[in-house]
């Protein structure tokens, strides 16, 4: 079960798994009191790894590990603390940086009773999780979140990760946090384009498990493209509780459960395959492949064209693409075919069936797959 509590200017998601639940802390202004929360939600601490994106590391990084080296403890002492920087970008989640990490966290003096403290997006949450995951086979780790889209996805749920050449998210491990962190105010200082970026996941969980929350997404995108304080709390909140309740039932993917948090990602990992990594933002990417996928499911009968109507009014409400002039069929499927969702050499997709459910279906004919390509290059 997923519970929910809220104050005037916060909420809290519990994450239930057993002994790995954790809790997303979801509060605004409040970045300067994480060093509290860590300290209460793992008290034995008294080693910190601060890894953080370069964009952030002056802004969020530094103040949060300045804060827990002064942090009043009584008997319990100082909290040493290690910091250091990862380049911005998805070229990052790669053998040598993680090689390096964990070089680093060795050098750094790390053992079983160290934390790592992932400050950005989803890239650095992705690669410090997979070094505390793999660092003496395992450490405790702390997501603090910088993009909207790590809030609402790469942040919950326990994937961590890196990419190789040819494959995007392909090595890596399911390591739950112990705590997630989210500031809202974070959110100002990010560009639009990459702010944005993040409200394709949040469209996402509307279609796949919650229709009331399309709803008030419909109702308050003014709001979040405006970045409201309190729109964005409870739009987050939702969002972790969606996800939260779909990894609850699968953790590591063996009922097919979980896969549904993949909507439109199957299309969108071939557009960002194919346009060339950074051409398209991952959110910009799910957009168009959540419309990609929706219009597939149409064209199979499966669900209303109403569906992609509203789908896309949403998505152009928040200031994201929803087709793509250059979309190649050709080169785009065989990337769908390294897909982990692929079986037996069939592609599968998450598709919708109304607004807030979705089924995965599988062996679809690659003729439909290229239709509904084509149809979205307008």
């Amino acid at each position: 079960m997923v519970t929910s509590s809220q104050g005037p200017a916060a909420e809290c998601v519990n994450v239930p798994l057993a002994d790995r639940s954790y809790r997303i802390e979801i509060t605004s202004d409040a970045v300067g009191g994480f060093a509290d929360s860590i300290i209460a939600s793992l008290g034995d601490v008294t080693h910190v790894l601060v890894i953080a994106d370069q964009a952030v590391e002056q802004s969020w990084a530094n103040p949060l590990a300045a804060a827990l080296e002064s942090a009043e403890r009584g008997t319990a002492g100082a909290i040493r603390v290690s910091q250091t920087s990862v380049a911005s970008g998805e070229t990052s989640k790669s053998i040598a940086e993680f090689e390096r990490l964990l070089q680093w966290v060795s050098a750094e003096g790390g053992d079983r009773r160290s934390v790592i403290v992932a400050v950005g997006g989803g890239v650095i949450g992705d690669l410090a999780g997979y070094v505390a995951a793999s660092y003496a086979r395992g450490i405790r780790f702390v997501q603090v979140p910088t993009t909207l889209l790590a809030m609402v996805d790469s942040s919950v749920g326990g994937k961590t990760g890196i990419n190789l050449p040819t494959a995007k998210n392909m090595v890596g491990a399911f390591w739950q946090p112990s705590l997630v962190l989210v500031d809202t105010s974070v959110l100002s200082t990010l560009p639009d384009r990459s702010y944005l970026s993040g409200l394709a996941e949040v469209i996402k969980y509307g279609v796949i498990d919650d229709a009331e929350f399309f709803d008030y997404l419909e109702s308050h995108a003014s709001d979040l493209v405006a970045r409201d304080p309190k729109a964005l709390r409870h739009a987050i909140a939702r969002s972790c509780q969606s996800k939260a309740s779909v990894v609850g039932e699968d953790e590591r993917e063996t009922s097919g459960r979980r896969a549904i948090l993949n909507y439109g990602h199957t299309f969108a990992h071939a557009i960002e395959s194919t346009a060339g990594y950074g051409t398209f933002l991952h959110g910009e990417a799910v957009a168009i492949g959540m419309q990609m996928a929706a219009q597939l499911a149409i064209d199979l009968g499966m669900c209303d064209a109403t569906l992609l109507d509203r789908q896309t009014k949403l998505i152009v409400a928040c200031g994201l693409p929803t087709t793509w002039a250059d979309a190649d069929p050709d080169a785009m499927l065989p990337v769908m075919m390294r897909d982990k969702k692929v079986a037996h050499g069939k592609l599968r997709f998450i598709l919708p069936t109304r607004l807030g459910a979705v089924d995965l279906l599988g062996d679809i004919d690659e003729a439909a797959v290229r239709d509904a390509i084509v149809k979205l290059k307008k």
